[in-house]
């Protein structure tokens, strides 16, 4: 293989993540909105349609294999082959929570727990993925070290959202049936910020193996 075919294999390797990067976050951000909107069709649309997720994941996979394989990469580009097949599993784990939180969408009478919305939650990790995803692109170190730090931001607001539903459930009065659907209510509010605060986790992942791939670093990896 001339070097010139070479590196048109690895930078179409870069676009098919970019493209899978891009349609990870929109399925994120659509199962938020599905869930802010109590939307259960919505919802449901987004986890069964996870499949076409797993299927570009396997295909970039076996060309990640392919490369390792068959061209032996060396230095830069091993490091660029080897950040990438882990960088695609975080972003089918992502694919995988934005399907949780589509399920989630129907709970019934989540209404009652309006008062903590999850909106801005679900944007925050969704631009940290999405800041991930564009410092490896860009080869950006610098990016990179933002994206950990902004974590430290999405977990002070899961935390902000959790203390929020404590202190309203402790002045909300419910009795009986509607005292068990309520505590339904909450398992559901809390396993969606969980998985928000897991995408935060994954997009950490993204930018501290991009970091290694450019500089041959591992001090954002742990």
């Amino acid at each position: 293989m001339t070097r010139d075919r070479y590196e048109t294999e690895l930078e179409t390797l870069k676009e098919g993540v970019t493209s899978m990067a891009t349609l990870v976050v929109e399925r994120l951000r659509e199962a938020a909105r599905a869930y802010e909107d109590g939307d259960e069709d919505g919802g449901r649309e987004i986890a069964e349609r996870d499949d076409e997720v797993n299927e570009l994941y396997l295909e970039l996979e076996s060309e990640c294999i392919d490369l390792l394989a068959l061209q032996q990469p060396v230095a830069g580009d091993l490091r660029f082959v080897v950040a990438t097949f882990k960088i695609l599993t975080d972003l089918e784990r992502i694919a995988d929570l934005a399907a949780n939180i589509g399920r989630y969408a129907g709970t019934p009478g989540r209404d009652r727990l309006t008062v903590v919305p999850i909106a801005d939650i679900a944007e925050m990790a969704s631009s940290q993925v999405a800041d991930a995803i564009a410092a490896y692109v860009e080869e950006d170190p610098e990016q990179c070290r933002t994206v950990v730090a902004d974590d430290t931001d999405l977990d002070q607001r899961c935390e902000a959202a959790a203390d929020d539903l404590v202190r309203y459930l402790a002045t909300y009065d419910a009795a009986g049936d509607e005292h068990e659907a309520l505590l339904a209510d909450t398992k559901q509010f809390l396993l969606t910020v969980r998985d928000l605060e897991r995408v935060g986790d994954h997009a950490v992942n993204i930018a501290a193996r991009t970091f290694y791939m450019i500089e041959s670093d591992d001090e954002l990896i742990y």
